[in-house]
C-alpha cells in the first residue's frame, strides 16, 4: 500500500444527527417527529419499517431519542471536544420540528432558529466548519397523521419553506449543506426514511417509489433556492453507501448485484445527473409504478448537487438465489455474509478495500467531489479499573478506513472531507442501543437510559488527534 496523502485543506471531523443526541424531544417549541415514535425493543423494527402504524407514544416503552445523551443542554462541552481533537468541520443536523414544530405553519419557531445559531456560532468560535443535513430521519409527526408524509406532494412546499428558513438563518455560518440524509433508505426502512406507513390493500412500492419522487423534486427545488440564497452555499445529496459484490462469477449473480446497486444508486443518478436513469422506466413497471409527473418537475430536477456525499460502514453481496432466509439481518439493507471480510460483533463486515472500491464507482458514475460522511465502527466498550476505554479495536478499523480513502484519493478521486461516525457515543439509529458505541467520547448511558451522561475521552480520541494534526500522515498508535 502506497504513502497516504490528503490534500491540503481536506477537512477532518465527526459526525452527529439530532435525533439521536439532542434529546429535549419537547423542549424549546419542539414538535414531535417519527424517530420518537421510535421504542427501544422487540416492537422498533416493525415500527422503523412501516409494518407497526404508530402515532401515539405508549407509556409502557422506552424511547431513546427523547433523552438522547443530551447534546442540547451540553452541545458546548461536547463542541469544545470536537475542537480539542483539532475538528475543522462538524456534521450534524437540524431538526425540522425544532424550526417548524408541526411542519406546515408558515412561520418558523424563533427558539429553534436561536439554538442553531447559537450551535454554529459555538463551532465557528473554534474554526469548525458546519456541515448540516436538513432532514436526518426526523419527518414532523404532525405532517405524518395530516399528509401522509412523503407521499403528499404538499410535503415539497413545506420542506422548501423549511429549507429557506435554514439558508437565511444561518447564511454566513453554514455552506455545506445535505438535503436528505442517506435518501435510499427509503426503499429499505419506510417509517423512520420518510415517515411512510403502509395500508394493507396498497402497494408499498407505488407508495415508495411516489415519495421517493417527492423527495427528489424537493431536494431539487432547495438546491435551487440554496444557490439562489448565497451563491457560495454548497449542497450535497447523501447515500448509504456500500457497493454490492456478486456471490459468485455466475452471470446471474453479477446481474442481481447490479440491480442492488441500482436501487441504491437511482436516487444519486437523480440528484447528480439531473434527470431519471434509462433502467428506471423497467423497474417502475415490473414493481407495478406509475410516478405521478407535474409539470415543470423535469425542469427542477435539473438542479444538481454539487458534490456527493455518503456513509460506508460495509460492503454487500448479493446473489440470484438471495431470500429473506439467506441474507443477513444486521442492517436494514439485506446482504449475503461474505466469508471473505471479518465481522463486527452487530455481524456488520468490515471492509475497508470496499470503500475504495465504493469510491471509485461513485467518481467514474457522476464525476463530482465526494465526502465521506459517515465511516466507523459499533463496538462494546468496556471502561476499566482506571476509568480508561483501550478501544484499539476502533482504531485499527478506522485506520484501515482512511488508508482506503487516501488510496482513492491516490486513484485521482477529489475528496472534501471527512467525519466519522457518532464521534461522540450516541443512540443507535438501527437497533436503538447505548452499548453499540462509535464514539472517541464515551457518554456514560446504558441501553435503559441509566447513567449520568458524563462524557470521558477514549484511546481512540488521542489517535484521532494526531491523525488531523498531520493531515492523515500520521495513523500509527
Amino acid at each position: 500500500m502506497s504513502e497516504v496523502t490528503f490534500p491540503e485543506g481536506f477537512l477532518w471531523g465527526g459526525a452527529l444527527a439530532a435525533n439521536q443526541s439532542e434529546g429535549s424531544y419537547r423542549a424549546g417549541g419542539k414538535g414531535l417527529t417519527t424517530v420518537d415514535m421510535i421504542p427501544h425493543g422487540a416492537h422498533r423494527m416493525p415500527v422503523k419499517l412501516g409494518l407497526e402504524p404508530r402515532f401515539t407514544l405508549h407509556e409502557d416503552e422506552y424511547y431513546p431519542s427523547h433523552d438522547a445523551i443530551d447534546f442540547y443542554r451540553r452541545y458546548k462541552e461536547d463542541i469544545a471536544l470536537m475542537a480539542e481533537m483539532g475538528f475543522t468541520v462538524f456534521r450534524t443536523s437540524i431538526a425540522w420540528s425544532r424550526i417548524y414544530p408541526l411542519g406546515d405553519e408558515m412561520t418558523p419557531n424563533a427558539e429553534g432558529i436561536a439554538f442553531y445559531r447559537s450551535l454554529f456560532e459555538e463551532c465557528q468560535k473554534y474554526g469548525i466548519t458546519p456541515l448540516v443535513t436538513l432532514c436526518h430521519f426526523d419527518v414532523p409527526m404532525h405532517l405524518v397523521t395530516e399528509y401522509g408524509s412523503w407521499r403528499n406532494r404538499k410535503m415539497i412546499e413545506f420542506f422548501a419553506r423549511y429549507a429557506k428558513t435554514c439558508f437565511e438563518a444561518f447564511n454566513g455560518l453554514v455552506k455545506y449543506w445535505l438535503t436528505f440524509n442517506e435518501i435510499n433508505i427509503l426503499l429499505h426502512s419506510p417509517f423512520s426514511g420518510a415517515g411512510l406507513v403502509f395500508k394493507p390493500e396498497e402497494n408499498p412500492e407505488q407508495v415508495k417509489y411516489q415519495a421517493a419522487h417527492h423527495e427528489l423534486v424537493a431536494s431539487a427545488l432547495v438546491t435551487k433556492i440554496a444557490h439562489e440564497v448565497n451563491s457560495d452555499n454548497q449542497v450535497g445529496c447523501m447515500l448509504a453507501g456500500g457497493n454490492f459484490y456478486p456471490w459468485s462469477c455466475k452471470p446471474e449473480d453479477v446481474w442481481a448485484a447490479l440491480e442492488k446497486d441500482r436501487e441504491n444508486l437511482f436516487f444519486i443518478d437523480v440528484q447528480a445527473r439531473g434527470a431519471y436513469p434509462s433502467y428506471a422506466a423497467r423497474v417502475f413497471r415490473e414493481k407495478g409504478v406509475e410516478i405521478a409527473w407535474q409539470d415543470g418537475d423535469e425542469e427542477i430536477l435539473r438542479n444538481t448537487v454539487d458534490f456527493v456525499s455518503f456513509s460506508y460502514y460495509a460492503s454487500r453481496c448479493a446473489s440470484a438465489d438471495m431470500n429473506e432466509n439467506n441474507s443477513s439481518a444486521a442492517n436494514v439493507v439485506k446482504s449475503l455474509t461474505n466469508p471473505h471480510v471479518e465481522k463486527s460483533a452487530w455481524g456488520w463486515g468490515i471492509d475497508p478495500l470496499g470503500l475504495r472500491i465504493t469510491m471509485n464507482m461513485m467518481y467514474d458514475r457522476y464525476q463530482k467531489p465526494l465526502f465521506l460522511v459517515e465511516n466507523g465502527l459499533g463496538a462494546r466498550d468496556d471502561v476499566d479499573a482506571n476509568g480508561e476505554i483501550h478501544d484499539d479495536y476502533r482504531i485499527s478499523y478506522l485506520r484501515q478506513h482512511i488508508q482506503a480513502m487516501g488510496e482513492a484519493i491516490g486513484d485521482g478521486i477529489p475528496v472534501i472531507g471527512y467525519t466519522t461516525w457518532g464521534c461522540i457515543d450516541l443512540v443507535a439509529a438501527s437497533t436503538g442501543e447505548m452499548s453499540k458505541r462509535y464514539g472517541f467520547v464515551y457518554v456514560d448511558r446504558d441501553d435503559q437510559g441509566n447513567g449520568t451522561l458524563a462524557r470521558s475521552r477514549k484511546k481512540s480520541f488521542w489517535w484521532y488527534k494526531k491523525v488531523i494534526a498531520s493531515n492523515g500522515k500520521d495513523l500509527s498508535e
